[in-house]
């Protein structure tokens, strides 16, 4: 299956790595992924910071780089939420119904990771090997908007070596929220230091979620308090395969 991937500006700026992951663990699974390289932002932080009109072109590029893509890859929840809740509603707005037309053929071929592994695949063990004690962060986007459930937890139980140990009160939010966090900081830390005291609850080495928005939040507030944990996507620890992939080294 030829897979188009939609690294989202966030990961293509500062988390180079979790595209690269994403490809590691399609290509073994034995998928062609293709990176269109005209793509650029789908509009998240415009249009939830109220600037709607400045993310309307960003739509319409994002459709035109995309036309024809078979399956779209998106490693953020964030990023396929915006496509599926705001998109329609920014093409209705316009009255275009050519438009609303392409948004709507669209939206069944865009996929979060961990809903393209589980769902169109049919996938829940990727081959891979990670022996670690991991606790998983749901991101607000992937549990409220998304829905993804139980799909990365199946993932990473089929890791081989890892521990997995559940994160209390893991349906909070970890505080992030975009430009929530610089506009509500003093809410945004008190959200996030109770989100690290669960964490640290768990003993566990790694953090990982689906969205590295989340994880670099929860990063800095550990980082911050020199706690022996690190944070990584979902997709790096599923794309691992080598004994001796310690987290600890990373940078």
């Amino acid at each position: 299956m030829l897979i188009s991937l939609f690294i989202t500006c966030y990961n293509d700026t500062l988390f180079p790595d979790t595209g690269k992951a994403v490809v590691t663990v399609l290509e073994r699974l034995g998928h062609t992924v293709e990176f269109r390289e005209a793509q650029t932002c789908c509009g998240q932080m415009h249009y939830n910071t109220g600037y709607q009109k400045e993310a309307f072109p960003l739509m319409r590029h994002f459709l035109e780089v995309f036309r024809g893509a078979e399956i779209i890859c998106v490693p953020s929840a964030s990023c396929v939420a915006m496509i599926r809740e705001h998109f329609p509603v920014m093409a209705a707005d316009s009255g275009d119904l050519k438009l609303i037309a392409e948004v709507n053929g669209l939206l069944p071929r865009v996929f979060e990771f961990t809903e393209l592994l589980v769902d169109k695949l049919g996938v829940t063990d990727v081959g891979a090997f990670f022996p670690h004690p991991v606790t998983f962060h749901t991101s607000c986007h992937s549990l409220r908007s998304l829905h993804v459930g139980d799909k990365p937890l199946r993932l990473l139980k089929n890791v081989r070596g890892l521990k997995l140990t559940e994160l209390p009160d893991s349906d909070q939010c970890c505080g992030f929220g975009g430009t929530f966090a610089i506009k509500n900081a003093p809410v945004s830390s008190a959200m996030l230091a109770d989100k690290i005291t669960c964490i640290l609850k768990t003993n566990a080495e790694v953090c990982t979620a689906g969205d590295n928005s989340c994880l670099m939040h929860i990063d800095g507030g550990l980082t911050r308090q020199n706690a022996p944990v690190k944070c990584m996507h979902i997709a790096e620890i599923l794309a691992a395969t080598e004994r001796g992939n310690n987290p600890r080294d990373r940078q």
